[in-house]
């Protein structure tokens, strides 16, 4: 009997015309049918934001040539939401994200719209995985990046993996030749220490830009953060379950008189 081709679900939070969309596709499209769909614009930083209020688009669109792919006014999750709903009628065998340009290490996982869009398939029992790349240029070359997100997407088919199984990698900018592998990691305890640049526009009245300095406050060599900056692409797998179940362990005792 002819084994089922696996359904890929493919989506990012750059846009449907980034780069790292196509980098992805053709990463996986060796590995079964491809279904993208991603939003129209760039959503990055949205998180896990959903749209509500307001009417959602779902156009068909020409761009990859020989893949079925849709574009979505609204965030990375609406795209999920409605792959499942109303493109695929049920699950994908696995939703891979991405690729985006920039980190998605340490606390980015938590405002990640590339991030989000895997979770919310892992949420729904879908193996998924988020790929993201340290190199913020359009012009990046995403060789690399194509080799790892493959092999990862491969792996991940082939497992037995529990249902909702989700995973964060992250990919340094290096040579294939100074490349180390990947390393399963976790997520370093750093962030980012924000400022907001206050200016005046022609008007007098007030603006304010995001700004902030990446501050790791790790000094573990298991986390993400240090395997980026020792050559490897790190691979970490994440859960959505928030639960701080030590602290609740412990107060459950300490508050029992509540």
């Amino acid at each position: 009997m002819t084994k089922k081709e696996p359904v890929i679900l493919v989506t990012n939070d750059d846009g449907i015309t980034a780069p790292g969309i196509r980098a992805l596709i053709e990463a996986v499209k060796s590995l079964g049918r491809i279904v993208v769909v991603a939003p129209d614009s760039p959503q990055s930083g949205k998180g896990h934001a959903i749209t509500i209020g307001v009417p959602l688009r779902l156009n068909e669109v020409d761009i990859f040539e020989g893949i079925e792919a849709w574009q979505c006014s609204g965030t990375p999750v609406d795209c999920v939401k409605l792959a499942r709903d109303k493109i695929l009628h049920g699950k994908p065998d696995i939703c891979v994200s991405g690729i985006n340009h920039g980190a998605n290490h340490s606390i980015n996982v938590i405002y990640s719209g590339t991030m989000s869009a895997a979770m919310e398939a892992a949420i729904e029992g879908i193996p998924s995985v988020g790929f993201s790349y340290l190199e913020y240029s359009y012009e990046a070359d995403f060789s690399l990046p194509k080799e790892i997100a493959h092999k990862v997407t491969k792996k991940m088919l082939e497992s037995d993996l529990p249902a909702g199984s989700l995973f964060n990698v992250n990919i340094p900018v290096v040579s294939k030749k100074e490349f180390k592998g990947l390393r399963m990691s976790r997520q370093a305890d750093a962030k980012w220490v924000e400022e907001f640049d206050e200016r005046r526009d022609p008007h007098g009245k007030k603006y304010y830009w995001l700004t902030g300095e990446f501050k790791n406050r790790d000094s573990g060599d298991d986390t993400d953060v240090w395997a980026l900056e020792n050559n490897y692409a790190s691979i970490v797998p994440v859960q959505f379950d928030l639960t701080n179940y030590s602290l609740k362990k412990k107060l459950a005792e300490d508050w029992k008189d509540l």
